[in-house]
């Protein structure tokens, strides 16, 4: 399945797991090393990728990757209130992956239009 959607076209949870048979969940403790970790990930046929707010390179490594590499499906993981999926989806992620499910999470990420993968 070609990845066609866009920033503007929301991906279902389906969508999303039908692109590979893994997600990787990456942690990011320096910027820099966003893009080659992506570039390396893509060349390998990974083509969605978990960035994890676990570390404060988190969200500039999400905006980076949605900018630079369109062809990734890159999402955010450990959203663990509205506010981290709103400041993960103004960054460019297209999902978002929370260690539980809450309602406030859960309708944050309805009303951003940003699917959400429970864990």
């Amino acid at each position: 399945m070609a990845l066609t959607h866009t920033a503007s076209a929301p991906l279902s949870p389906l969508d999303i797991a039908s692109h590979g048979p893994v997600i990787p969940v990456i942690v990011i403790d320096r910027v820099e090393d966003a893009l080659p970790l992506a570039r390396a990930l893509l060349a390998g046929g990974v083509k969605v990728l978990e960035v994890t707010l676990r570390t404060a390179a988190g969200l500039p490594a999400i905006e980076a990757i949605a900018r630079h590499l369109p062809e990734a499906v890159v999402g955010v993981g450990t959203v663990l209130n509205a506010d981290d999926a709103r400041r993960a989806s103004a960054a460019g992620a297209r999902f978002a992956v929370s260690p539980g499910y809450t309602p406030q999470v859960g309708r944050a990420c309805k009303d951003l239009g940003l699917p959400l993968l429970p864990g």
